[in-house]
């Protein structure tokens, strides 16, 4: 049975999120509609306003979490070039990033003359958590996720440096969040869809031996230590207009930053997720679970923004589902087979994808 999709993008029913309206509109793509009346030119001066506010202030004007990849990068070029800020990158090193990233971080870093922080946590944890993650939630980046948002945070209450930006909302893909919140990168959007569902404290229990220490990295700080430092966890992309495709052409003229294939995705898109090696083992799962993937996903958004027919975003979606190097490193590095991870995700796979 062909799973509903939207009849303006190509999102099917088994997307985070979504639903549709009597004519077959999904919520996403009405949310869209909804950003295009939004004054952009009053929220640039919201953002001036936020700058000002911080800049000069503390040992740094802000933290920018940084991950090499299009989005994180371009933050970091527009609040060095547009307002002349003294920025930390602040980098959660996952474990998985290319070589092409790594040296696209150094050209970065170089160009813009930042002070960079990178951590990267115990691989015999992140191994063990892997594993974890994948057998509970059928998805083994727990370590990243979690990491990526909970350490620049930390961070941020260290070295008392309250402004924190990140790159693109969520309302461009998903509507945990519509356009008309204040989405901020908080414990709540942690909880409500980056964690899974599962804290660090529920990961205590498969530590060998047990050592909660071990995952102080994944922990989002205390609520109180944030009040009272006054932190604003913001994305750019609730101020500027977001669109990638201007924005990778500016990094890759400005920075020399360059993309690369992923696998499984077509060459038409090697500018997405290609900072982490194991993106395609992800990708597959989320195929395994709802029926689509990482080609369908970004057809839509093309879609949104006008640079691709529906009829063309439903050929790309056919890519979806290929199997490639990384999910056979995955099998590899939680010792499982294809057979026995299919067992774990099936009962995991959403309606009316299960069963086909």
């Amino acid at each position: 049975m062909a799973l509903k999709k939207c009849i303006k993008c190509v999102l099917p029913e088994t997307h985070e999120t979504i639903t549709f309206d009597a004519e077959g509109v999904c919520n996403i793509c009405l949310g869209q509609e909804r950003k295009i009346g939004i004054d952009w030119g009053a929220k640039k001066k919201e953002l001036d306003g936020l700058v000002e506010r911080y800049r000069g202030k503390y040992q740094y004007d802000c933290i920018v979490p940084f991950s090499g990849g299009k989005d994180s990068t371009f933050t970091l070029l527009y609040l060095v070039r547009e307002y002349g800020l003294r920025v930390l990158v602040v980098q959660f090193d996952h474990g998985f990033l290319r070589q092409n990233t790594l040296e696209n971080n150094r050209r970065t870093l170089e160009t813009l003359g930042c002070d960079f922080l990178s951590f990267r946590p115990n691989w015999h944890v992140v191994k063990t958590l892997m594993k974890e993650a994948l057998i509970r939630k059928g998805d083994f980046c727990w370590h990243c996720h979690t990491g990526i948002f909970s350490y620049p945070m930390q961070i941020a209450v260290e070295k008392k440096v309250p402004l924190l930006v990140w790159g693109e909302t969520s309302s461009e893909y998903t509507a945990y969040f519509s356009w008309d919140d204040e989405e901020e990168v908080d414990e709540k959007r942690f909880n409500r869809f980056i964690n899974l569902g599962l804290t660090a404290e529920d990961m205590e229990e498969i530590l060998e031996p047990p050592d909660p220490r071990c995952l102080d990295p994944f922990r989002f700080p205390d609520a109180e230590a944030l009040r009272d430092l006054g932190v604003r966890s913001v994305c750019l992309g609730s101020y500027i207009p977001w669109d990638t495709k201007k924005q990778v052409e500016e990094i890759e003229r400005e920075l020399g930053w360059r993309g690369i294939f992923v696998e499984g995705v077509s060459h038409r898109w090697q500018y997405d997720k290609t900072e982490c090696f194991m993106q395609g083992a992800r990708d597959l799962l989320k195929y395994k679970k709802r029926g689509y993937a990482r080609n369908t996903h970004l057809a839509s958004l093309e879609i949104r923004r006008g640079d691709m027919t529906r009829k063309g975003g439903l050929r790309y979606a056919k890519m979806d589902g290929r199997s490639g190097p990384a999910y056979a490193r995955l099998q590899d590095m939680v010792g499982l087979s294809e057979e026995e991870i299919d067992d774990i995700l099936e009962p995991m796979k959403v309606e009316p994808w299960k069963g086909q």
